[in-house]
């Protein structure tokens, strides 16, 4: 399937240097961490970030944000919703390496079923999932 064609509407641009034991700076300087590898992956660690936090943070926010959009759309009131997202390194079949993502909806004032329908929906329009479907897997849950 051919990737599809956008009218940009705003483009972020942040270099890294050092790779994952290194820096990453938006170009606005905004953004200005220090990176690490996570113990679990052999790394030192401590209190900075690293790509996979970075990328949960980014797919959390946006989400969110379609989320927001269904809903209104829908007349449900999510205004007490938030949503967690657990992205997971991991080692590929090939020998490499991939990503996985789990998705989880707090969505106070909704039923079960409201709240997984309304993941579904923001999953059909939230960009980062436009991005990965098919390439990674993505689960999505309601937590109580």
């Amino acid at each position: 399937m051919a990737p599809v064609t956008i009218t940009p509407l705003y483009t972020a641009t942040a270099t890294s240097h050092g790779g994952r034991n290194g820096r990453v700076k938006s170009s606005d300087s905004v953004l200005d961490l220090p990176l690490a590898m996570p113990k679990e992956l052999g790394g030192p660690g401590g209190a900075v970030t690293n790509p996979e936090q970075l990328f949960a943070a980014g797919y959390s926010a946006c989400f969110e944000g379609a989320l927001r959009l269904v809903a209104g759309k829908q007349g449900k009131n999510v205004k007490d919703a938030s949503i967690t997202a657990q992205a997971t390194i991991g080692k590929t079949p090939d020998g490499g390496f991939g990503l996985a993502v789990e998705l989880k909806g707090k969505l106070p004032g909704l039923s079960k079923e409201e709240a997984e329908k309304l993941m579904h929906d923001a999953h059909q329009v939230c960009p980062y999932s436009k991005a990965t479907r098919d390439n990674i897997n993505v689960t999505l849950s309601v937590e109580s």
